[in-house]
């Protein structure tokens, strides 16, 4: 250990991760790209450290450097290197680990998620299908597959909760639309099943991939593809929902992630228990979850305020 480098400790622990943790592309993209700036960071002008040369006050030192962050971006970064130093102390055994002398407390101010409004959510279902039903005839067959592949995408991003990056991934396979049962792979590679029973959302599935090349019906081949055949990456399923948001005249910004939002507070005001929720979303923990109980808590607000018998009251 008194030869190892940081550099070549990262590699270790980034093989560790992929190889025998198998953690997702995502996490070990964000691990590389967060130990890669600590590395850079406390060798400073050396290029390389020894990792006995880490100790607490270069750890100290870091997190200085990192106060101009977000208090999000500062815990995950943080929370990397943490994991780095918890590997390499169990695979070397005189390794002295420098974190275990600090006792960080970062607090995350609470952000409550964005919600659509039941209005804003017909405006844009109002739009594509008009779209479909006005114009559709006379689009060329290349905007008539995007259309159909528009109005999928927010179909099943309102209808399951689905994150963007599982809607990416998802493959012919994982997409029943005789039984609508939807097999997600989520964070940590754990699968989860939704069923899905709106018939206007499975119907909006069998159009969008009725419209597709035979060579797009194999099980493995991705589900929602660009017009090249390849799988719709995140960034263009955001650039989708962006647009489509835009056109139906909405004053906002939308996400892939504000229909996921907007399907778990939909589900909690109608009375579901948060625990299903937290199962159906896929959150490893109810903490996350609840979250969506403050948004509720504003609804509330609005109820009492605008309905409440004593409104019509007079003053005694």
């Amino acid at each position: 250990m008194k030869t190892l480098f940081v550099s070549s400790a990262i590699e270790r622990f980034l093989f560790h991760c992929q190889y025998e943790k198998k953690l997702s592309g995502y996490t070990l993209s964000a691990y590389a790209l967060d130990l890669r700036q600590f590395r850079i960071y406390i060798s400073k002008s050396k290029g390389d450290l020894l990792l006995g040369e880490c100790s607490t006050e270069k750890i100290k030192d870091y997190l200085k450097f990192l106060s101009f962050y977000k208090p999000k971006s500062i815990k995950r970064k943080l929370a990397s290197v943490k994991a780095f130093f918890h590997y390499i102390e169990m695979v070397e055994d005189d390794f002295c680990n420098p974190m275990h002398k600090l006792h960080i407390r970062i607090k995350l101010p609470l952000v409550l998620p964005s919600v659509l409004s039941s209005a804003e959510i017909a405006s844009i279902f109002n739009f594509l299908y008009q779209q479909k039903h006005l114009v559709f005839a006379t689009l060329p067959e290349g905007k008539r597959r995007h259309l159909l592949r528009g109005i999928a995408i927010i179909e099943l991003l309102f209808g399951s909760g689905i994150r963007v990056s599982e809607l990416s991934t998802l493959t012919n396979s994982s997409v029943d639309m005789e039984t609508g049962i939807l097999r997600i792979h989520g964070k940590g590679n754990k699968e989860r099943i939704i069923y899905i029973c709106q018939q206007s959302i499975l119907a909006a599935l069998r159009e969008y991939k009725a419209g597709q090349t035979p060579c797009a019906s194999c099980s493995q081949a991705p589900f929602f593809t660009n017009r090249y055949g390849r799988r719709l990456e995140p960034q263009s399923i955001r650039n989708i929902v962006r647009k489509i948001s835009h056109q139906a005249g909405l004053n906002k910004r939308v996400t892939p992630h504000t229909f996921r939002h907007t399907f778990a507070t939909s589900l909690l005001e109608e009375g579901v228990d948060i625990k299903y929720i937290q199962t159906i979303l896929g959150h490893s923990s109810l903490s996350t979850t609840q979250i969506y109980t403050h948004v509720t808590n504003l609804s509330q607000r609005n109820i009492l305020l605008t309905h409440h018998p004593r409104r019509r009251i007079p003053y005694s």
